[in-house]
């Protein structure tokens, strides 16, 4: 509480300055919001019935349309999330190039990795909500109940956004307030015990103040024996104009979820079929993992006048993780028809509170259009990690057939963890953009100081760690004519290490470089968008695995990533939307001067010319949908997705490898009239049985089966 209070505070001596310079611009300089916005009024140009759009809010923290942009931007907006009835972030990510899933930590987060890069192994990729970072601490998958949209800003984004991987940083926009009443409930039914019910709720409390309340309930079981989930979502929002120049939003969202921590089956001498697809290695006494996120958000934005503006924000989360489940050990070798499973008991918890403002200015030097951002971020992250470790605590027999349990030992068991950490940072950063006939110049850079101190409770023993990073980024987009530019950059981008080596030291961070150029073209009427990239990534000071002794980390990696992707999206004919998209990812560890432990063998594995888990060298996607009238009240529409992600290495040391699959989903909608629509769609249509990624040999996480959903939206 007295953190929140704390940060309230903070807001009122932001916000004061602010608001007093307002109050001291004369009336004929105020700027409204319609005036700003007036370009994108017509729902098709701004593709609100289309699969583009023509602007992101987080590539360039500007108004730069994506032609325009220096970087590969792709947005799932929310055409596609409602076409595709996505229920969580990761069923929108085969609409977008260079996506591969990656160890989930047993269904209870995500993790993805972009051109092959998916971050920290216990926090996961680049992610934001809003612009503020999302990714620190256990996080519970995204919902979608209240995305508007999700940006995936290709390449290195660490000249705006700092602490991040080259490959890519996502940022999703949520729901805002409208002064537009909007009511909507919207309820489905599907395959495996699949039951949601969600509401989007949006009107003005006044003439100045407006809420949404986005809120979701759900029950799911699952193909996996034992394993069904519970989740519970509510997200408030609201939007305060205080004048025509000053806008006040806070975004609030609670989730809880209740899942046994599923780990998948296991591989027996490198046979990923030898075992059932429901076949539960935990276990079934298990409570089970409770996840709890709490996050708040709020934001100030004033145009002071026609050429300067800015925006403050607050952002404050805690998250908690807490329960026992079981598991096989990573890296065990089963050669027989049972397996011997360790328990764990955690209590994770964290929190993070996080401030950002900037200053926009935009004006005409010799007719030239100069764009100039400047701004500062600071963030103090806190996490408590306590775990118990059980060994030989489960046996699993007749793992072939019929698995059986049989509970070995109780209790929480060992001590294994107990630390505390805790991460203070604070960043300036600067971004010009400069028009110059049909050329576009982008540059920025950004400082970073970042201070980390863990606490090993165990042995008393206090780890302190401080990095400096300049993260610079430059761009030139060149505008062929109306439709078609060109565009090259180049960006640095670092990620701090944790932990230390065998010495006691701590790593030096990671640092990547990026080098791309592409194509882009946009349609006369901005229904219809595309990028053509090409790109090479290298990093280094990777941390590559374990020393021989099998205890500590060695930096001594260095990783290479480079290839091309193919992005269209849009509504191509009045009748027909299509988004369809292509990569080729080739990665490959260039150095390992240290060598890693294969946990099965026990030697030593030099990983040079080894590929990155988990990612395939070709995938690709493609979804179409056919809509048309009925009547004047009643129209449907008809589609289908597919899906390509090919073969993939299984580890990190390349023993074995994870089959390409292809599934195949129809979706279709019938609108009844204005305020009822139903939806019927069939995911995995041929019922293809897949791995959609690996930890190693003994943690294989199932692709889901063939499930039908009906879905109902009735708006009022």
């Amino acid at each position: 509480m007295q953190k929140k209070t704390i940060s309230l505070i903070m807001t009122s001596f932001i916000s004061l300055p602010t608001y007093s310079l307002s109050a001291d611009i004369k009336s004929n300089d105020k700027v409204l919001l319609e005036a700003i916005t007036v370009e994108n009024s017509s729902s098709e140009m701004t593709g609100d019935y289309s699969y583009y759009k023509t602007k992101s809010t987080s590539a360039t923290k500007t108004d730069t349309p994506l032609k325009e942009t220096a970087q590969s931007v792709q947005i799932v907006n929310k055409e596609v999330i409602s076409d595709v009835n996505a229920v969580t972030l990761k069923d929108t990510l085969s609409y977008v190039s260079g996506i591969s899933h990656q160890n989930n930590f047993g269904g209870v987060w995500d993790n993805f990795s972009i051109r092959g890069f998916s971050g920290h192994e216990n926090t996961g990729m680049s992610l934001l909500k809003n612009g503020f970072s999302d990714n620190r601490g256990y996080n519970i998958p995204r919902d979608i109940v209240n995305i508007e949209s999700i940006e995936f800003l290709k390449g290195p984004s660490a000249a705006l956004y700092g602490n991040s991987e080259p490959g890519g940083t996502i940022n999703i926009n949520t729901k805002q307030p409208k002064f537009t009443p909007e009511y909507s409930l919207e309820t489905s039914v599907g395959s495996y015990d699949f039951y949601r019910v969600s509401t989007d709720l949006t009107a003005p409390i006044s003439q100045s103040v407006a809420f949404r309340l986005n809120a979701a309930s759900q029950k799911k079981g699952s193909l996996r024996d034992y394993v069904q989930s519970n989740k519970n979502i509510i997200a408030p929002s609201l939007l305060w104009s205080i004048s025509d120049n000053t806008f006040l939003t806070y975004n609030g969202e609670y989730i809880e979820q209740k899942i046994p921590l599923d780990r998948g089956i296991i591989a027996i001498n490198g046979d990923i079929k030898a075992i059932d697809s429901k076949t539960f290695f935990g276990n079934p006494n298990d409570a089970n993992t409770k996840q709890e996120n709490h996050s708040h958000q709020l934001k100030l934005e004033h145009y002071f006048s026609d050429n300067w503006s800015s925006n403050a924000g607050l952002a404050y989360k805690d998250n908690s993780l807490k329960g026992s489940s079981s598991e096989v050990k990573p890296f065990t070798n089963v050669t027989s028809d049972s397996v011997l499973l360790r328990t764990r008991y955690r209590d994770f918890t964290s929190d993070d509170i996080s401030f950002q403002a900037d200053v926009k200015n935009v004006s005409n030097i010799a007719n030239m259009k100069n764009t100039l951002l400047l701004g500062t971020e600071t963030y103090k992250f806190e996490a408590d990690t306590v775990m118990y470790n059980l060994n030989n605590s489960v046996r699993v027999s007749n793992i072939y057939s019929n698995p059986t349990y049989t509970t070995l030992a109780t209790g929480k068991g060992t001590l294994a963890t107990d630390r505390n950490e805790e991460q203070k940072a604070v960043a300036l950063f600067a971004q010009d953009e400069l028009e110059i006939g049909n050329y576009r110049l982008l540059g920025g850079l950004r400082y970073d100081e970042v201070q980390m101190d863990t606490l090993n409770n165990l042995n008393k023993k206090n780890t302190t760690q401080n990095d400096y990073a300049l993260s610079p980024r430059v761009g030139l987009s060149y505008l062929l004519d109306e439709q078609w530019s060109l565009y090259t950059t180049s960006g640095k981008s670092f990620r701090p290490n944790t932990g230390v080596d065998i010495n006691g030291d701590t790593f030096e961070a990671e640092e990547g470089l990026s080098l791309e150029t592409g194509v882009k073209f946009e349609s006369s009427n901005k229904r219809v968008g595309g990028t053509l990239s090409l790109y090479q990534i290298d990093k280094e000071n990777v941390l590559t695995g374990s020393d021989p002794s099998g205890t500590y980390s060695i930096a001594a990696g260095e990783v290479r990533s480079k290839g091309i992707e193919l992005d269209i999206n849009g509504k191509v004919t009045d009748n027909v939307k299509v988004s369809t998209n292509y990569a080729y990812t080739n990665t490959e560890i260039t150095k390992d001067s240290g060598g890693t432990v294969d946990w099965w063998s026990g030697e030593v594995v030099n990983l040079e010319g080894k590929e990155l888990s988990n990612v395939p060298k070709h995938s690709g996607g493609i979804l179409a949908m056919w809509e048309d009238s009925l009547s004047n009240s009643s129209s449907y529409g008809l589609g289908s997705g597919i899906s390509y992600v090919g073969k993939r290495e299984g580890n990190y040391i390349n023993s074995f490898n994870l089959p390409s699959y292809t599934t195949v989903k129809l979706i279709s909608y019938w609108k009844a009239d204005k305020n009822l629509t139903l939806k019927l769609n069939v995911d995995n249509l041929f019922d293809k049985e897949y791995i959609v990624s690996s930890y190693d040999r003994s943690w294989l996480s199932v692709g889901d089966p063939r499930s039908f959903t009906l879905t109902m939206n009735y708006k009022f």
